[in-house]
């Protein structure tokens, strides 16, 4: 009697069960079909089109030549990195901490997931409104907590309410992750809305994780509040997420932070020791360069994305069957486009937004991120991090040919 073969399972069940990073894929087809020769035009990633500023690249080239940032540094970051980001959230938001809470990350999602994998055991819920960032739920995922969406739509400025995050609440929810400005849909959360979520969150004992690195990227006006500010109580159940990357056009240089009560940042310290110890440390001398620095590129990016952003806005608005709120932050538009679903364009019927975006990329050869990746399905999102010209050619194409809907 022969025993029967067992095929070891080749990948684990806890990475098998990610999903790959949407934004990232689209704009990895975007670029593959540009290299094949077509004229592809992507909206998929979040990612400034301007070079770093030239005095952040300078201390780069400087730091390159200096020894000592050849070697290990302490893994939670250079110590005069963190004593600056300590600096700068004082001044851009008002958030006055110590050094020792801040932890120097890869980027900004190395600090999402090392948040949650401090603080979520296996079975906490999580609270997440809906449109979400695609990273989000694959961290809580990892850290072995239960993702509960909290769903906004385009009627309420895709704002979720005090109310609905009661509704969502049960006795094993450990934490709400809070995105103001907001990647995916440009939303930014009023004072008041901010400190009223910030209060139910410290009468109920739940953690705030909240993401601000969208946090100079605001239009018409609007001010980006930072909830710990508006909410002082809240300081001992809060860890604030930022980074380098959007305010600076530096997305490749993979500096983020998290900042913490100190028993939390040490223990993320901990598990960073081990995980990838410091940060590369030229790429901590450009951030110290850009965090220490003028906020004048910042502004001038801004500028350019006001403009781009006013432009988009009234270009979607005008396709037949979709319907585009107006952003007041960050750099993205998230239009619904329910409308157009089931209809025929070139002799084909999109029952999702998934196809529809498929139907888009091969026909108007414009690559844009379906509102599935996001929780929300029947929407895109574009980013207008793009060329003004680039952005004018594409949606003129995308709208096109969603006019041809029938």
């Amino acid at each position: 009697m022969s025993e029967t073969t067992v095929t070891p399972r080749r990948i684990s069940a806890r990475i098998g069960g990610i999903a790959e990073s949407a934004t990232l894929a689209v704009d990895a087809k975007a670029k593959a079909l540009k290299a094949a020769g077509r004229p592809v035009i992507g909206f998929g990633a979040g990612e400034p089109d301007f070079p770093t500023p030239p005095e952040i690249v300078e201390a780069a080239a400087a730091a390159t030549h200096d020894a000592k940032n050849h070697r290990y540094t302490p893994a939670g970051g250079l110590p005069e990195l963190r004593e600056a980001i300590a600096a700068k959230t004082l001044r851009d938001s008002g958030y006055e901490v110590a050094a020792s809470q801040v932890l120097v990350t890869n980027g900004g999602k190395q600090a999402v997931y090392q948040a949650f994998a401090t603080l979520i055991d296996p079975g906490d819920e999580v609270l997440l409104p809906a449109p979400y960032w695609t990273t989000y739920p694959e961290s809580i995922g990892l850290a072995g907590g239960v993702t509960v969406p909290v769903v906004a739509d385009e009627t309420t400025g895709y704002l979720a309410t005090v109310e609905q995050l009661e509704a969502a609440r049960t006795p094993r929810t450990k934490a709400l992750l809070f995105c103001s400005p907001s990647n995916p849909t440009g939303a930014v959360y009023p004072r008041e809305q901010v400190e009223a979520i910030g209060r139910w969150a410290v009468e109920h004992g739940i953690w705030v994780i909240t993401d601000e690195i969208y946090e100079h990227l605001t239009y018409d006006g609007v001010e980006s509040v930072s909830m710990p500010v508006v909410v002082p109580e809240l300081a001992d159940t809060c860890v604030v997420i930022n980074g380098v990357a959007k305010t600076y056009a530096m997305t490749g240089w993979r500096v983020g932070w998290m900042i913490s009560p100190a028993d939390v940042t040490k223990a993320a310290a901990n598990l960073q020791s081990h995980l990838t110890s410091n940060v590369a440390n030229v790429s901590q001398r450009a951030a110290l360069a850009a965090v220490s620095g003028s906020l004048d590129a910042a502004h001038g990016m801004r500028t350019a994305f006001d403009r781009r952003r006013q432009t988009i806005v009234k270009m979607l608005s005008e396709i037949p069957g979709v319907t585009c709120p107006t952003p007041q932050g960050a750099f993205y538009v998230y239009p619904s486009v329910k409308d157009l679903l089931g209809k025929e364009i070139r002799g084909v019927r999109a029952a999702t937004s998934v196809d529809l975006a498929a139907l888009v990329l091969e026909h108007a050869e414009v690559a844009v991120v379906p509102g599935e990746a996001f929780g929300t399905p029947g929407y895109f999102r574009l980013s207008y991090a793009l060329g003004d010209d680039d952005l004018v050619t594409g949606v003129t194409r995308m709208g096109a040919l969603l006019s041809e809907a029938k």
